[in-house]
């Protein structure tokens, strides 16, 4: 740097020491010391190598300040691209990361940052001075051994992980080339160095089936296998339940009810009943009690724990709880007794729940019920399904009117919908994706929604009264700026949203969604909205949920699967049997906070992971597609290209490379990408048609060009 500049420094830096010095912004700085306009840049450059220094520090409000920059710490978020973001726990925003910034930085790494710009309006700018904690000591990839050389090297399936792993021979447990493995690392190397590492497991290779989730199920350390403990613990409970589990319980055998699942299901955990008169209806939702044969700190328990939540992947379910639980006593099967926790309502005929019951019961479903079945029935009163199930037909016809009345009654309070089409994969025996279509979202699941929804609002309330501990699920309203971005983005479509004073009305997001029903960039809009938003979170506190806009929710239907329905099952049954004294309250209140935050972060692994391997199946289905020509949707657009996504949901990107026929720029603030020759333009949401032109499995990536109408029609006559 040359001497002028080291000038400079020391003369802002003396000058911000002085004792007549008050904290100031650039602009302050700068009519001070009488720099003319045209050299503010040249400040900005003193004052953010003073900070990276660690001379001067900048504070919230963008004014400079004598004294060491204040260290924050968080964990870093890698991107493919170089760059990154550390997420600072209480921070309202991540802070940005260049990739000079690094500091030789890894995915998940826990770090020390210090702010290098607080822009107005725009994200702070931070650079890594420390790496307090490694996050990743193991790295899945594929193996690349090097021809006639003693060493390989192993790349990341996770492309957040930016480099390639050295792996010496005397390392690789004489893995082969195309050989999926997990590497240990040995060190994390730095600018001129690659990380090194030792092969500790090989997968299989590469084109082997099953390998390519079991890569994802190993990337994400997800618990397969229950230890000895567990299954021994498992074994011990029982297939049937005795007279003396009955005891004390409230015995609603004889109450019709039945479960809806879908075709495949194998843990049916919740059953519904439902009696009516001419005012009011009654509402029972029946939840297996799972808390009556997993006890707390036992071994079930903490590995229940541990895995926080079950993983539901293309091939493969990987439970919280062993099969001997989920798919048995505890699984609510027809013409069998089983002890359940039922949230019992009374409901008036506009859908207020005026009275309710929560209690310990002894349950018997009369019958086992698909919801395509359901949806049969309901759609065809007159049809087989009907006539086979005639004695139950009633009574899921007076469930259709109530659900009806409840949605009605959530809608008008404000509670947004978004009904995204998720994908329903289907697989042959060797694990190849053989049909992927939108999941049908019908009739009967959103019946099963509607009351599992209810009986969740209705528990919530009912312990927020009671001042007891508790975990919810509380979703807050989005961040100001987020909301406003996408305010000002939806304004390009033709459409607007009032924002508050520092806050937007679930309702205003719901009346958004219903004007752009139908339009072509519904899905689009929709996406951008769900993004805009706050992830919903499990907290000992209730601060109510913005998107189903009710002031008390909570997850009380899933104790197989969910740790957090599993804790508060347990809280309510202490309650229920009058054992809720001060030292338990101690107790729930001193580990619900550690409780809710770990559900949250399985909660998170477990859709991550869900997600790539539905990527994975997507890309490996449309590797037997490359050359058709399909129909889609503009989704997406960046400078490097525009993602389409295609009726069976599957989303691919056109690069700008491969659209020949002109050179396109790309308009952010327009949301389109223009031809600079012929003049042709591409918008969000706009319908084009494109053919595949590749498909990788190990990117979990599809690219497409863009085709013309007439060989779409074509390849249809073909």
């Amino acid at each position: 740097m040359d001497d002028n500049f080291e000038k400079r420094k020391k003369v802002i830096y003396d000058f911000i020491c002085d004792d007549l010095y008050v904290p100031m912004k650039l602009k302050e700085i700068a009519v001070i010391l009488q720099v003319p306009k045209e050299q503010r840049t040249e400040l900005k450059e003193v004052l953010d190598s003073l900070i990276t220094d660690g001379k001067i520090r900048l504070s919230q409000k963008g004014k400079y300040l004598r004294g060491e920059a204040g260290r924050l710490t968080g964990v870093y978020q890698a991107h493919p691209k170089g760059f990154g973001f550390v997420s600072v726990e209480g921070e309202e925003e991540d802070i940005f990361i260049g990739e000079a910034e690094r500091c030789g930085a890894m995915q998940g790494d826990t770090v020390a940052v210090v702010l290098l710009r607080t822009p107005e309006g725009k994200r702070k700018e931070g650079k890594i001075v420390e790496i307090l904690s490694r996050g990743t000591t193991r790295i899945v990839g594929l193996y690349e051994k090097r021809k006639n050389k003693g060493y390989g090297f192993v790349r990341p399936d996770n492309a957040r992980f930016l480099q390639d792993i050295f792996v010496a021979e005397e390392n690789s447990k004489g893995a082969m080339d195309g050989h999926k493995v997990v590497v240990r690392l040995l060190s994390y190397g730095d600018e001129n160095r690659k990380p090194e590492g030792k092969i500790e497991e090989i997968l299989g290779h590469k084109n082997d089936p099953g390998t390519d989730i079991l890569s994802i199920v190993k990337g994400y350390d997800l618990p397969v296998e229950f230890p000895e403990k567990v299954l021994n613990q498992a074994g011990k409970v029982p297939e049937e339940i005795s007279e003396a589990d009955m005891q004390g319980r409230k015995d609603i055998r004889e109450w019709q009810m039945v479960t809806i699942d879908g075709e495949d299901a194998k843990d049916l955990d919740d059953a519904v009943s439902l009696t009516w008169t001419d005012d009011h209806f009654t509402l029972g939702v029946h939840i297996a009690d799972v808390s009556n044969y997993v006890q707390e700190r036992s071994a079930l328990d903490r590995e229940a724990l541990k895995r926080g939540t079950s993983v539901y992947l293309a091939d493969r379910v990987i439970p919280m709880l062993p099969h001997r639980l989920s798919n048995g006593i505890c699984s609510l099967n027809e013409g069998v007794d089983r002890l359940a926790l039922s949230c019992i309502m009374t409901i008036d005929r506009q859908g207020n729940v005026i009275d309710h019951e929560i209690a310990e019961t002894v349950i018997r479903v009369d019958k086992r019920m698909s919801y395509t079945g359901v949806k049969q029935i309901l759609s065809d009163p007159d049809g087989e399904e009907a006539k086979e199930q005639e004695t139950l037909v009633p009574m899921l016809r007076q469930m259709a009117v109530l659900s009806e009345i409840l949605r009605k009654k959530r809608h008008k309070r404000g509670a947004i919908d978004f009904d995204f089409p998720e994908a329903k994969i289907r697989l042959d025996e060797q694990g190849k994706p053989i049909e992927i279509q939108p999941y049908d979202r019908n009739a009967a699941t959103k019946m099963i929604e509607d009351f599992m929804l209810l009986a969740n609002e209705t528990v919530a309330e009912d312990y927020y009264w009671q001042e007891l501990p508790f975990v919810y699920r509380t979703h807050e309203a989005p961040d100001e700026e987020k909301i406003r971005k996408f305010a000002i983005f939806i304004n390009n479509f033709g459409y607007s949203m009032h924002v508050g004073q520092g806050e937007v009305h679930p309702k205003e997001m719901q009346k958004l969604l219903e004007r752009l029903e139908g339009k072509p960039e519904e899905d689009l809009i929709s996406r951008l909205a769900l993004r805009s938003m706050r992830q919903a979170r499990y907290s000992p506190e209730n601060t109510g949920h913005f998107g189903l806009a009710a002031p008390y929710y909570t997850h009380f239907t899933s104790p197989i699967r969910r740790y957090p329905d599993l804790q508060i099952h347990r809280i309510i049954k202490d309650n229920l049997r009058g054992r809720m004294n001060d030292k338990k309250i101690e107790h729930y209140e001193s580990i619900l906070p550690e409780v809710a935050k770990h559900s949250s972060e399985t909660e998170r692994k477990a859709e991550e992971a869900e997600r790539e391997t539905v990527k994975l199946k997507k890309a490996e289905y449309m590797q037997a597609h490359i050359g058709e020509i399909y129909e889609g949707i503009i989704s997406g657009m960046t400078k490097w290209g525009m993602y389409v996504e295609l009726e069976n949901t599957i989303e691919g990107l056109v690069h700008v490379a491969s659209m020949r026929d002109d050179h396109y720029e790309y308009y952010e603030e327009r949301s389109e990408m223009a031809g600079l020759h012929t003049g042709r333009t591409y918008r969000l949401g706009e319908k084009v048609y494109v053919r595949v032109s590749a498909a990788d499995r190990l990117t979990r990536t599809v690219d497409f060009e863009i085709a013309e109408k007439g060989d779409f029609e074509n390849g249809k006559d073909q």
